[in-house]
């Protein structure tokens, strides 16, 4: 089982609201590493129109490298604009990994475009920075990976690429159907795999790598480590219909391989829960495990997807 140190809450746009667009969520974190700082990337989102509805933008906050609770900067505008009318990230912009490919800093992120008969549609985009990943510009004005005849539903999730040899794997989330609940249609989703020689152009299956725990079950954020030669997936997953609540919410999952293609779930050793109260007591969700200091990190959100920010915690043992 792996052991975990939890170290709280790191950053929390509801007491900061540093920016009119950046007033609550900090959802799915992704961390880059530079000299002097450890760069996160999220998503947020500003106060709902009249209507009601929201859009969301992402962002990133700088941190102390030797103290990940102490905030160095927080990016003045977002990574990208909102898209233009009709296009596939005209109502919202999720990042989800920043890589540094071909030279260049290339951020993978999902794109929200407002439906009629279900709530939304999804796909997900790629965006290039010249600037050491404070802004980044469109490599296109259409998505990278989006419906297919396998695939014909919501394209997300895009936290977890990785390199080995001279290919990149992209693990990302994929609608596989929609649910027709009391209150609105809800989305059922798995995490699927992408291989690519040049980071966008991608081949995919469009099968599910992860087998259901639940009932019509979502899965979310894969996020992947190797430790002593074996890979390491952690995710999030839910019951796709009434989850706004602590018994039904997000908690974290956990599978390995030895070849990342087959994978062995066992949620039983991821070793983190919801806490007894506080931000992170009803939902743990979007994990996001990396190396720093020679150390093992996860960055994670909590209660509400993520509207109180995001925290971390430190790998004591696995």
């Amino acid at each position: 089982m792996f052991s975990w140190k939890k170290i709280g809450k790191i950053f929390d746009p509801l007491s900061m609201s540093p920016h009119d667009w950046m007033q609550e969520q900090a959802q799915n974190p992704y961390s880059v590493e530079f000299k002097k700082f450890l760069r996160v990337y999220f998503n947020c989102r500003p106060k709902r129109d009249a209507e009601g509805k929201s859009t969301s933008f992402a962002g990133y906050v700088d941190l102390d490298k030797k103290n990940l609770l102490n905030i160095l900067d927080i990016s003045r505008k977002p990574l990208l604009p909102l898209g233009k009318i009709g296009e596939f990230d005209e109502f919202g912009i999720m990042a989800g990994s920043v890589k540094f490919i071909n030279d260049a800093y290339y951020l993978y992120y999902v794109g929200w475009t407002r439906m009629k008969s279900v709530p939304y549609n999804w796909a997900i985009g790629l965006a290039t920075s010249s600037d050491n990943g404070r802004t980044f510009s469109r490599y296109g004005r259409g998505p990278i990976i989006g419906a297919t005849a396998q695939e014909p539903y919501l394209q997300a999730g895009c936290s977890s690429i990785i390199n080995v040899g001279d290919q990149w794997h992209l693990w990302y989330t994929s609608g596989i159907k929609w649910l027709n609940t009391s209150s609105k249609p809800e989305s059922v989703y798995r995490i699927m795999h992408a291989v690519s020689s040049d980071g966008i152009e991608w081949q995919r299956d469009g099968k599910p790598i992860i087998a259901p725990v639940l009932e019509d079950e979502a899965q979310a954020s894969p996020s992947i480590i190797q430790l002593n030669n074996r890979w390491h997936l952690f995710f999030s997953y839910r019951y796709s219909e009434n989850f706004r609540n602590k018994d039904r919410g997000y908690r974290l999952g956990y599978a390995w391989s030895d070849d990342l293609r087959s994978w062995n779930r066992d949620d039983s050793l991821v070793g983190m829960n919801v806490s007894d109260s506080g931000w992170d007591s009803e939902m743990i969700c979007y994990p996001h495990v990396f190396r720093l200091n020679d150390k093992v990190h996860m960055l994670y959100c909590g209660n509400d997807f993520g509207k109180e920010g995001f925290g971390g915690a430190e790998l004591l043992s696995y």
